[in-house]
C-alpha cells in the first residue's frame, strides 16, 4: 500500500507564505513525477506545478514566478514553496505521484487526502 500525506496548509493573508510538503510512504520501488493540484470551489482540478525524479519542474502559469516545486527523492517528499499569495490561491491543494510500487509492475497514480490554502484578509 502507498500513503501520500500532506502538511503545511492554512490562513495566510495576500502577500504571504506557506509551505506545503507531502510524503509517500509504503511499499515503494521508484517514483517517478510528483506534483500539487489545486481544486477550488467549483472549479475542475488543475496542475499547479510538477517535477520529474531528475528535477525537471513544470508550472502553471498562474503560479510562475511565485512558487517553487522541490522534491527530497531520499525522504520520498515533495514540497511546494508558496510566495506572494493571491485570494485566487485559495484552494483544496492536492499531491499526487505516478509510483512504481514492484520492480516489474507499471506505475501507477497516487493521491493525497489534500489540504486546504485559504487566501484572505
Amino acid at each position: 500500500q502507498v500513503q501520500l500525506v500532506e502538511s503545511g496548509g492554512g490562513l495566510v493573508q495576500p502577500g504571504g507564505s506557506l509551505r506545503l510538503s507531502c510524503a509517500a510512504s509504503g511499499t515503494i520501488f521508484s517514483i517517478n513525477a510528483m506534483g500539487w493540484y489545486r481544486q477550488a470551489p467549483g472549479n475542475q482540478r488543475e496542475l499547479v506545478a510538477d517535477i520529474t525524479s531528475g528535477g525537471s519542474t513544470n508550472y502553471a502559469d498562474s503560479v510562475k514566478g511565485r512558487f517553487t516545486i522541490s522534491r527530497d527523492n531520499a525522504k520520498n517528499t515533495v514540497y511546494l514553496q508558496m510566495s506572494s499569495l493571491k485570494p485566487e490561491d485559495t484552494a483544496v491543494y492536492y499531491c499526487n505521484a505516478d509510483i512504481k510500487t514492484k520492480r516489474y509492475l507499471r506505475s501507477n497514480d497516487y493521491w493525497g487526502q489534500g489540504t486546504q490554502v485559504t487566501v484572505s484578509s
